[in-house]
């Protein structure tokens, strides 16, 4: 059955707006039998160049169509709040007389924001903004990167299951789409961060991004991606929170607010990104030598040889050394936040004042 795609678009132009590479569905598939099934292939990269082109389409529409215009009016608001507060409380500034202008009314007015009040307002904004994005794709894909793990017969508590059956193809159409789209959004996000205010951990969060992108294209492509699919949602949980709670931060949210995301994103961080993926680090190392043989034979499908084993494990290694890293600094974030007044706030943003 043709897509869309295909009805309505020269052939050379379907790659960019539909899947590629269909095949015909495992007779006794072991996940989404009702699903279309696709081999992987050169095609693919079309979609992750369309996908990576609608994200920056919705970022900026989301950006200037609605978080810039909504911090602006919130800390707006809030800026001429206080100075109403103060006239209030201080009363209107005069001229020294309160009969100056001969009606016993003052000259003077309450001053309005300084210079360095609206530079601060006006970069919150545009921080707020840039959060947004993150805060709109992360929950999306986290439901639907749990969806998709919970379908495929794996669990991170029994990881043998990551390996077993290799290779594992053809993939159900929602595992491409879930790929797919991953790997345009960390393509993407590559872009994002040299774009935005440099960060003072900008090369770790670029060997980061690289790192990530070159492990999913390359199990992608070797067909280890039900390991991939559940890294993937395990890098994506804490991601959920730390948005919203920089947002929360940005536009003056209650002090309680603020720490409580934080507190959700460390703990989600710490058993996600340090426990759990530990499970996983440890199965590539152990599991997959011992489950998969070390073959390489592109026609069966077969990627797997001791050479591309290091590296696998040498690059799932720095990802985690990484963030050891972050979770150090995230650290000390928390207990600033509770020995002192200054709350938790992320000192890895920008390196401006």
């Amino acid at each position: 059955m043709p897509s869309l795609a295909e009805d309505w678009l020269p052939p050379s132009l379907v790659p960019f707006f539909s899947l590629s590479h269909r095949t015909t569905t495992p007779a006794h598939p072991d996940s989404f039998p009702d699903s279309l099934y696709y081999n992987t292939g050169p095609k693919d990269v079309w979609l992750i160049i369309t996908c990576m082109a609608v994200m920056a389409l919705l970022r900026d529409a989301l950006r200037l169509g609605l978080f810039e215009p909504f911090a602006q009016w919130k800390l707006t608001r809030d800026l001429e709040a206080e100075y109403s507060k103060r006239a209030i409380v201080n009363g209107p500034a005069t001229n020294g007389s309160a009969k100056a202008n001969g009606n016993g009314k003052s000259n003077g007015h309450a001053a309005g924001p300084t210079k360095k009040e609206l530079r601060h307002l006006h970069r919150s904004v545009l921080r707020f903004a840039e959060q947004g994005w993150s805060a709109v794709y992360y929950p999306i894909q986290w439901g639907f990167g749990l969806y998709v793990n919970y379908s495929l017969p794996t669990s991170i508590f029994a990881p043998e299951g990551l390996w077993r059956d290799y290779p594992h193809i053809p993939l159900a159409g929602p595992v491409k789409i879930y790929y797919l789209t991953q790997c345009a959004f960390y393509t993407h996000q590559i872009f994002i961060i040299n774009a935005e205010a440099r960060r003072k951990d900008h090369w770790q969060m670029m060997a980061h991004h690289f790192i990530s992108v070159f492990l999913m294209g390359a199990s992608y492509f070797f067909n280890f991606t039900r390991v991939g699919c559940i890294i993937m949602v395990l890098m994506d949980c804490s991601d959920i929170f730390l948005p919203i709670a920089k947002m929360a931060r940005y536009i003056n949210m209650p002090e309680l607010l603020c720490n409580s995301l934080f507190a959700g994103f460390l703990i989600s961080w710490l058993i996600t990104r340090h426990i759990l993926f530990a499970i996983v680090l440890v199965s590539t190392y152990t599991d997959l030598p011992r489950l998969v043989p070390f073959e390489w034979a592109p026609p069966l499908g077969r990627f797997l040889s001791r050479e591309y084993w290091v590296v696998f494990c040498a690059c799932l290694t720095a990802l985690q050394i990484i963030q050891l890293f972050w979770f150090g600094t995230i650290c000390r974030v928390a207990w600033m936040a509770l020995t002192t007044s200054a709350g938790a706030s992320d000192t890895r943003s920008d390196e401006e004042g």
